[in-house]
């Protein structure tokens, strides 16, 4: 493995530490929580572009255009590590990020992690190494998921800590000291802790309609 694989191999895990790549939480109370932060980190790999030193003949220019289709990043596009093994396809571009679909997971990456190359694009992981990747990102995240854990709301900052919590609900110990239990995945999980798609305001209204 050249030492370039080996950054991007590096630099795309900590887009991945850094996007947390969880489900979003279903609707509680009838708000929907707020999907997990974007992950920012642009990865350094840069799409190679051919200078063209001289007019190429008719029969090339035609075939140009669909040439250029196929190495378009679109749904449907496949993608292969550097020595040609399946790694997998692109389901949805949205702007600078792409969800990429492996055999195992639906992973949401910085569009700069692909290389154009022929009717296919390529990155720097194998598809075990994107996965397990995943799966490493996705268990520390759930393990911030517990008692004492602090919370943060859909406008940010604090609105409260787990105060217990199981398979099938959570109960919140909100900043002014009112309890309220809600789903157990109306709470995500993230790199940087829980989340929920609520406000603090939100969350009072309903640890009174639960009091009254």
């Amino acid at each position: 493995m050249t030492v370039r694989n080996k950054l991007l191999i590096t630099a795309i895990s900590a887009a991945l530490a850094a996007g947390g790549f969880v489900a979003e939480p279903a609707l509680a109370q009838k708000r929907r929580p707020a999907p997990a932060p974007a992950p920012t980190t642009a990865i350094g790999t840069r799409v190679l572009i051919s200078s063209t030193p001289s007019p190429a003949p008719a029969a090339e220019q035609q075939a140009a255009p669909a040439a250029q289709a196929k190495a378009e990043l679109a749904a449907g596009a496949q993608v292969r590590d550097t020595n040609g093994g399946e790694v997998g396809t692109i389901t949805k571009v949205d702007g600078q990020f792409v969800i990429l679909k492996t055999d195992k997971h639906e992973v949401r990456l910085p569009v700069a992690s692909f290389t154009a190359h022929q009717d296919h694009f390529l990155m720097a992981m194998t598809r075990d190494q994107l996965n397990a990747e995943v799966d490493k990102t996705k268990a520390a995240a759930a393990a911030s998921l517990a008692a004492g854990a602090t919370i943060a709301g859909s406008q940010g900052g604090t609105v409260g800590t787990i105060q217990a919590i199981d398979a099938e609900f959570v109960t919140l110990k909100l900043t002014s000291g009112k309890l309220v239990r809600l789903p157990r995945n109306a709470v995500a999980a993230t790199a940087t802790g829980g989340v929920i798609g609520m406000t603090a305001a939100d969350l009072e209204a309903a640890a009174a309609a639960a009091g009254s």
